[in-house]
């Protein structure tokens, strides 16, 4: 009998798996996507094979450490379940390129986790993290990070090591400041900071050159650095629900701009230059 490569039991109320599991050492591919496991038996770590493992949408709080047995791991699923904790052998997939760890109990996240080289997606949203591993850094092949929806009161200084980022979505936290750092950036090209509790910017956030979205809503932004003029590319600045009551003028100069959003603020008067904006079709809501 051959062994199958492929097994997806996504939404079949499954609440226990069978211990006989660990025999089909051909799966690639196993999601047990949107069911009821609250446990999984020690043979699942047998299926050292498996690229793909999708154990998201159940009612598991932990994860054994013998996961990291999972070496050919591209893709692995944890999201919309019950987890305290993620083990540090979660570190030891180096082939690990998608990780979903979104709307768990996480309060932090392993430092071990600087070590997935392979990382290229990381969505760690909708949890109770409060801050992030100094090592986050050397995830230097990360495309795009999801932390919206957390505690983070601060991000570490690593974080502008990650130069081939392209999405960072930090929107809903406790952020009352960015790192400097965050201007060494060379690829991001969305930066949502929305829901948080900023009250300036640094001016090296004017060197994200690929910048082309930034959303500022809801902080408590009293001023803009004139370095956000040298956002070139920037196509959609949103800067709602603020305390700002002047603009710098470098913001006229933003060639490509196409929506500015300045509602919910305390402007008196508005920048005259904004007619300039408009004339270049520019869509500006105040």
């Amino acid at each position: 009998m051959t062994l199958p490569e492929e097994l997806i039991l996504n939404g079949k109320a499954i609440t226990s798996l069978p211990e006989d599991i660990g025999e089909l050492t051909t799966l690639k591919r196993l999601s047990l996507f949107q069911n009821q496991l609250a446990s999984l038996p020690q043979a699942l770590w047998q299926l050292t094979s498996l690229q793909t493992l999708n154990l998201g949408d159940n009612r598991l709080t932990e994860i054994s450490d013998e996961i990291g047995n999972l070496v050919e791991l591209q893709m692995l699923d944890l999201g919309h379940n019950d987890l305290a904790a993620l083990p540090p052998s979660i570190g030891k997939l180096p082939h690990l390129r998608f990780l979903y760890v979104s709307n768990n109990r996480l309060s932090e996240l392993p430092d071990s986790l600087a070590e997935l080289n392979s990382l290229i997606y990381l969505n760690a949203s909708d949890n109770r993290l409060t801050t992030l591993p100094p090592g986050l850094g050397q995830l230097d092949h990360l495309l795009e990070l999801r932390l919206y929806n957390n505690q983070l009161a601060s991000l570490p200084d690593s974080v502008g090591q990650m130069t081939s980022l392209r999405e960072l979505h930090l929107m809903r936290n406790r952020l009352t400041s960015l790192p400097d750092s965050l201007g060494n950036l060379p690829a991001l090209r969305i930066l949502d900071l929305e829901g948080n509790q900023l009250t300036s910017l640094p001016d090296s956030t004017g060197q994200l050159s690929t910048l082309t979205t930034l959303n500022l809503r809801g902080n408590a932004l009293e001023t803009i650095p004139a370095s956000l003029g040298q956002l070139k590319n920037l196509r959609h600045l949103d800067l709602r629900a603020n305390r700002l009551q002047t603009l710098p003028d470098s913001l006229a100069e933003l060639p490509h701009l196409e929506k500015l959003d300045l509602r919910w603020n305390e402007f008196s008067p508005l920048p005259r230059w904004l007619a300039r904006l408009e004339q270049r079709g520019c869509v500006v809501y105040w």
